[in-house]
């Protein structure tokens, strides 16, 4: 009995086995990836520094180390349900004191205060900041549709735990990217959460005017819009669209191909941020525009596999976490590749698993470790399998001395078969 139960509780539903595995491919896929664009694209900048030439990319294995040590924590030893109480709430508190602290406390680097210095580590708390919004939105929500919480509550909520953050943010950091990443986040998580199309619309509307607003009112951002005609920045490329035209320039020399691993000419200095915000570019220019595809397609299985989990979730909470952080990774993916190819203004977000930066892809980890986390829950066996676990119905006696057993078994008259729940 007690060997089959075990068998049971090892069993794992396809439908949850599946995209799990899906997800892990990818997840390592882009590592890889990551790791060895980042060797590649940072190699000269760290000689021209006088450090060793894997110097990122050293770094780089020991942040990934530990992004993954905390998405298999948060897989295997933390259930997923804790977010949907007390939890959350401190983890939101830490998020936003993290936020007071960079205002007060923050280091500056290229005109924007977004860098806390915590002894000898470096940290962008913004990063983590996405986290606790998704999970703080699942929790809200959940806790109105099961009637934990009224319309008043959840609106004051809103605004103070999640708009009032949202804007110290935008404000004091500077950050239009992480607030719009953090923003498409809160959308999945209401979208998953089954709030009327509407309400969903009209919150969408508010953040289109909200964010041209952001970009017509503020003079560093309206002049990004140079991206559009980088070559008229008013110092013939040299100015503010000098690093968009080195993007197209890798792009352009990779061709379908690539010019070869290794063989980036816009890394020599040339390109700014080669191994982080534009790293993509110099994907493009080694690996050409297969290369570039491949990455891009890497993430869509991501988002696939995380939908399909959202999709086996156990209950709606659970779905909203999923989906909330899946989301939130590939939007950022696809706004730094926007960037990148020049179809949005450079907002400064890295790409998720391969840019070089350890706040991000601890960060990163983190939500996949909070999408593992629903699969456990969606395979653990439900109450209603637990009771037809513990079912044993008695058989009838046959006028032969003998009672039914099971398939095929037989038990001798006088021996008994229990019905218990």
């Amino acid at each position: 009995m007690a060997r089959r139960q075990s068998q049971t509780r090892r069993e794992v539903p396809a439908a949850v086995a599946g995209p799990r595995l899906l997800l892990l491919l990818s997840v390592l896929a882009l590592l890889l990836v990551g790791l060895v664009m980042v060797y590649s694209a940072s190699s000269v900048k760290a000689i021209n520094a006088g450090t060793s030439a894997a110097s990122y990319l050293i770094d780089q294995v020991l942040y990934a180390a530990i992004g993954i040590a905390c998405a298999a924590v948060l897989w295997k030893l933390v259930p997923s349900r804790v977010w949907d109480g007390p939890l959350v709430w401190v983890v939101w508190g830490v998020a936003v004191l993290l936020l007071v602290l960079t205002a007060l406390f923050g280091t500056e680097n290229y005109g924007a205060v977004r860098w806390l210095s915590l002894g000898p580590v470096g940290l962008q708390p913004s990063e983590f900041v996405k986290v606790a919004f998704v999970l703080v939105a699942a929790h809200m929500l959940n806790a109105f549709r099961e009637g934990r919480s009224s319309v008043r509550l959840l609106v004051v909520q809103i605004l103070v735990v999640v708009l009032l953050p949202l804007l110290f943010l935008y404000k004091t950091q500077s950050d239009l990217g992480t607030t719009l990443i953090c923003f498409a986040a809160i959308l999945a998580v209401m979208w998953l959460g089954e709030v009327p199309l509407r309400v969903i619309l009209g919150i969408v509307c508010v953040g289109i005017v909200f964010v041209a607003a952001s970009i017509l009112f503020t003079d560093y951002r309206s002049g990004r819009m140079v991206y559009l005609d980088p070559w008229n920045d008013g110092q013939d490329g040299y100015g503010a669209g000098y690093n968009i035209i080195r993007s197209y320039y890798a792009l352009a020399e990779g061709g379908l191909f690539g010019v070869g691993l290794g063989n980036s000419h816009e890394k020599f200095l040339y390109l700014f941020a080669s191994e982080s915000d534009f790293i993509f570019a110099v994907i493009g220019e080694e690996l050409g525009l297969v290369g570039a595809l491949a990455v891009i397609g890497l993430f869509l299985v991501f988002l696939y596999a995380g939908m399909r989990i959202a999709r086996t979730a156990p209950d709606n909470f659970n779905a909203m976490l999923a989906g909330g952080c899946t989301f939130a990774i590939v939007f950022q993916a696809f706004l730094n590749i926007g960037c990148t190819i020049g179809v949005l203004p450079t907002t400064g977000k890295p790409l998720p698993f391969i840019s070089s930066g350890g706040s991000s892809l601890i960060a990163t980890f983190i939500m996949v470790g909070i999408v593992l986390s629903v699969t456990q829950a969606a395979a653990a066996p439900s109450v209603y399998d637990r009771r037809r676990e513990d079912l044993r119905v008695v058989r009838e006696v046959r006028p032969n001395g003998f009672q039914a057993a099971g398939q095929g078994g037989r038990v001798p008259r006088g021996g008994r078969v229990s019905a218990r729940r």
